[in-house]
């Protein structure tokens, strides 16, 4: 049970959980409604418990808390309520910052505003469920505020969704997204090509890059080499690979093991190969 501390409104309050002074955000249908400060309230499994006890990137949670307005609250349950279902299991730490972010949005819409997200496509195609739960956000807040987001705003929105189902910052997921709009932009640099981003073989070297990346982040090294035999089979592509792998240890300040040469130069084969079709 819990301790009424601060009403946000019908659906949404603070309380404390009984016998202690540990603070919680509670989000469920009518929650606040009637509810009066240090009235003794249930929770059953329909509500959504969040803890205010860590401090985020923006602050203290309850600060944060308190200051967005209440409806993004929601919104930002409501979301995540969708990736729990998509994904099973979720963090929903990410819920302040998604709805701090969905708050930000909907100002921007309403002043015209655009936030240019130059990763959208990549995220899209990189972030497929996450981008797919996201747009879910386009029709709550069409119905619930007459607002429309652009893609832009969904891929974002879908960074905090994918940072509610693996272990990685808003921020790195943003990072891994514009080192492998680098790498795409290099493989078409280094064939002389540009790309279709509706084939497969496209959709294939986006996920080997999102995953080499994760390797190289984590230290994590592939087993079985095969530089040798993709260097003498597919030469200009694996040229190409060892001067991207080279290019992108730079940006993401980690050496990329030689071994993800060969596998990337496979992709770049296979993307080269498509092309001549």
């Amino acid at each position: 049970m819990y301790r009424v501390e601060k009403v946000l409104n019908h659906n949404a309050l603070i309380g404390i959980l009984e016998n202690t002074t540990q603070e919680y955000l509670i989000l469920g249908k009518g929650i606040g409604f009637g509810k009066h400060i240090s009235e003794i309230i249930e929770t059953t499994d329909e509500h959504k418990i969040y803890s205010l006890k860590e401090s985020t990137e923006r602050g203290d949670k309850k600060e944060l808390a308190t200051s967005i307005d209440p409806v993004y609250l929601e919104i930002a349950n409501e979301i995540l309520d969708g990736a729990e279902e998509a994904f099973k299991t979720i963090d929903r730490d990410v819920l302040l910052p998604l709805a701090d972010h969905i708050e930000y949005a909907v100002k921007r819409s309403k002043n015209n505003e655009q936030l240019k997200n130059p990763l959208t496509d990549d995220i899209r195609v990189l972030f497929h469920s996450e981008f797919k739960v996201a747009e879910a956000a386009r029709e709550i807040l069409s119905n619930r505020l007459d607002v429309n987001l652009t893609d832009d705003e969904i891929g974002y929105i879908a960074l905090h969704v994918h940072s509610s189902i693996m272990d990685q910052a808003v921020s790195q997921a943003m990072q891994m997204a514009d080192a492998v709009r680098q790498c795409v932009s290099m493989v078409e640099k280094e064939t002389g090509k540009k790309i279709d981003t509706q084939s497969l073989s496209y959709n294939r070297l986006l996920n080997h890059i999102r995953y080499m990346i994760a390797r190289t982040l984590k230290g994590e090294v592939i087993k079985l080499d095969m530089n040798d035999y993709i260097n003498a089979s597919a030469a200009n592509s694996f040229q190409a690979a060892t001067k991207i792998c080279k290019e992108l240890s730079k940006s993401l300040g980690r050496d990329i093991h030689d071994a993800e040469i060969g596998y990337l130069a496979m992709h770049i084969e296979r993307v080269a190969l498509d092309e001549m079709d």
